[in-house]
């Protein structure tokens, strides 16, 4: 009985209709949201609104990309956007699973749509895209499923294979995020520790946004979200917190038909000629009058392009089950680490490394994957391009939590992630030890310069949490680096056998390897990264010639000459943090612990892009009492340049200093500097 009147309570909650005179949001001093309502819902009508006053134009484009519409936004390279997710047919994925989500997760949708919509509707003057308005729940469970999909790298081999260009090798990646956890053993406060350090594009569709939400429903959670999350992907609550960072097990199949020579919209399989099934999408393109047709194509393994050196079918575990959100939202509301791993444990959320930290002093770390049950016949290489002809290879199957790689709360007392091994996440002693995970699930082996970074800092002393702050905030490349070309070459050329780019190589070999802003050495690499990573890429991990060497050496002189009239420049000369017109020297180098990722700007300067983005330190005190945070964002909370917080935050950031943050909702009220229900 008592389980028939919850249930049919959620069912009303679920179909009510919200009250926003029922929900509080204060700004504090840094225009921070804090939504406080009674229910889950009415604080994701609350979180809606107030992201749509802070961002309400890239909100809009996530409403775009659910219903298909980005063509109508942003012209070609939208609709190629469109075009995917019919291919990957994640709208009629979002339609067949839709009743496998629990009533509670879908009222808290509903509530976002609903605050989404309602904010539409007051400010029309604000709707820059009429199709977007109004949409519903399943349009934005599309864009959810299509943009983690994304992340899980659809928008990178989707390229690949209709250019011929499916590599047969995994790369290694040097950018992503950190994360770091300690407990009483390893702490000298007898506090555990996480920090939770995205690094992530500075602006754009996937740059974080800060919020605290808190209902009278067991919900108090801050930390960041993407535009058009509806809750917290990774922060803290009053008990627990973690962090994400992107990992690269095998994340996508790619399959070849064997193609019937008489027939090309026939495939074999298992002996047999199976009819490709086949669609057409229609793509609305900004500027066009008509819509443009398209044809898509599906096989058995799953959506399936036809092309010059083929035809290709790709196999994405992130666009099979549409729950991924639903189980961010078991970790948001979870009070200890039991209820968190049942969480885990619906296996929806189909990547990401997860760091975890509880106020019961238990540290735990895992590579998060859908990873599928792949046949372990030694003829089938699972990290190239698979035969499309057999059962064999069409995996049906996930396998549970339980086989994914982990730790808890190892004898080393801390753990951390900088995307690489998960086999590399402790003191050596206490690492896993990889032979015993399946070599197809394509978990990372190799440390990058950020984890290696990170083994010559932590020894077996006790940190106290000052020190824990530095280690993140270190910006000191390691001793060994780990970049995927080698410029050893280059670091052992004798300047004086090229007079004419003695400066030059001089810098650099001088260089202490310190991605700070007064450096001459880090000047000279961000122009190095830059012209190797574009001339090699694609290459397989190899080191530079001596020519390739002397080659960029040259390049990077001239570049000098031509910009700036001299060799002599520091990293803060060429490399900018760019806010609106405000250009600040900036730190940071990729693949450091304070990473920075550039692209040309100006007058030959760089423009940073994506690195460090949102920080936040948690402690979970010994003696109870809630979290102390501490937390700080690239800019600011507004995207509006005429709003005091569109870079309130940038200054701070730059000297690596944080704020204060709390869940306390009285002293959250007690110091807001605005309060007001969105109305």
């Amino acid at each position: 009985m008592k389980y028939i009147i919850t249930l049919l309570m959620l069912i009303s909650t679920a179909s009510a209709q919200i009250n926003p005179a029922n929900i509080t949001i204060a700004r504090d001093s840094f225009g921070v949201p804090h939504i406080f309502a009674p229910t889950d819902p009415e604080v994701a009508y609350g979180l809606a609104w107030a992201h749509a006053e802070d961002d309400f134009e890239t909100l809009q484009l996530v409403v775009m990309s659910g219903k298909a519409r980005l063509g109508s936004a942003m012209g070609k390279k939208g609709a190629e956007a469109d075009y995917v997710v019919a291919l990957l047919r994640i709208r009629q994925t979002v339609e067949e699973q839709w009743n496998t989500l629990s009533p509670d997760f879908v009222a808290l949708i509903k509530g976002y749509v609903e605050g989404l919509n309602a904010y539409a509707k007051t400010h029309p003057d604000e709707v820059k895209y009429k199709q977007a308005f109004p949409f519903d729940e399943k349009d934005y469970m599309t864009a959810v499923v299509f943009s983690i999909g994304l992340f899980c790298g659809v928008d990178n081999m989707l390229p690949q294979i209709i250019d011929g260009k499916i590599p047969t090798l995994p790369e290694m990646n040097p950018k992503g995020s950190n994360a770091f956890a300690m407990n009483s053993t390893k702490t000298t406060t007898g506090e555990s520790y996480l920090a939770i350090n995205a690094h992530q594009p500075l602006e754009g569709p996937v740059a974080f946004y800060e919020a605290h939400l808190q209902s009278e429903q067991g919900w108090n959670m801050l930390g960041g979200l993407f535009p058009g999350g509806c809750l917290i992907f990774h922060g803290t609550n009053e008990n627990l917190g973690w962090a994400h960072t992107v990992n690269f097990p095998d994340k996508i199949d790619v399959y070849q038909l064997e193609m019937n020579p008489e027939n090309n919209d026939q495939y074999k399989f298992d002996g047999q000629w199976v009819n490709l099934e086949e669609d057409k999408v229609s793509l609305h393109v900004k500027g066009v009058p008509i819509a443009i047709g398209k044809k898509i194509y599906w096989s058995k393994y799953g959506a399936t392009m036809k092309t010059d050196k083929g035809v290709f079918s790709i196999r994405v575990p992130a666009t099979m089950d549409i729950k991924a959100l639903e189980e961010w939202y078991r970790m948001n509301k979870a009070r200890n680490f039991t209820e968190f791993y049942k969480a885990l444990s619906m296996t929806s959320l189909p990547m990401f490394n997860i760091m975890y930290a509880d106020r019961y002093d238990t540290i735990f770390y895992i590579s998060n994957a859908k990873m599928p049950r792949r046949n372990p016949d030694p003829k089938y290489h699972w990290n190239s391009t698979l035969p499309g002809n057999t059962s064999a290879t069409l995996w049906t199957e996930f396998k549970p939590v339980q086989e994914l790689p982990q730790y808890i709360n190892p004898g080393s007392g801390y753990l951390y992630n900088t995307n690489h091994s998960p086999f590399l996440a402790t003191e050596k002693a206490f690492n896993l030890d990889r032979t015993k995970y399946d070599v197809n699930d394509g978990f990372e082996t190799y440390h990058n310069n950020r984890s290696q970074r990170v083994t010559e800092l932590i020894n077996g002393d006790k940190v106290d949490y000052a020190t824990f702050k530095k280690i993140k905030f270190d910006q000191q490349l390691p001793k060994e680096l780990k970049y995927i070309y080698s410029i050893d070459t280059m670091l052992n050329m004798k300047a004086a056998d090229y007079p004419e780019l003695a400066s030059v190589i001089t810098n650099f070999q001088q260089w202490d390897r310190k991605a700070i802003t007064p450096s001459k050495g880090a000047a000279v690499f961000v122009l190095v990264y830059d012209y190797v990573s574009k001339k090699l890429k694609g290459e397989a991990p190899r080191q530079l010639t001596k020519a390739e060497s002397i080659e960029t050496y040259q390049y990077v002189k001239d570049y000098l000459i031509k910009n700036f009239k001299t060799t002599d420049i520091t990293l803060g000369d060429i490399q900018k943090l760019v806010r609106g017109d405000d250009a600040r020297a900036a730190w940071g180098l990729p693949d450091v612990l304070t990473a920075a990722y550039t692209e040309p700007y100006k007058d030959g300067l760089r423009k940073v892009i994506s690195g460090d983005a949102y920080i936040c330190f948690v402690r979970y005190p010994k003696n109870g009492g809630l979290p102390l945070i501490e937390s700080v964002n690239t800019f600011g909370a507004s995207m509006h340049p005429d709003s005091p917080h569109y870079k309130d935050q940038m200054e701070m950031f730059q000297k690596q200093q944080t704020k204060k943050m709390t869940l306390d909702k009285k002293e959250v009220l007690a110091k807001a500097e605005r309060v007001y229900s969105p109305m």
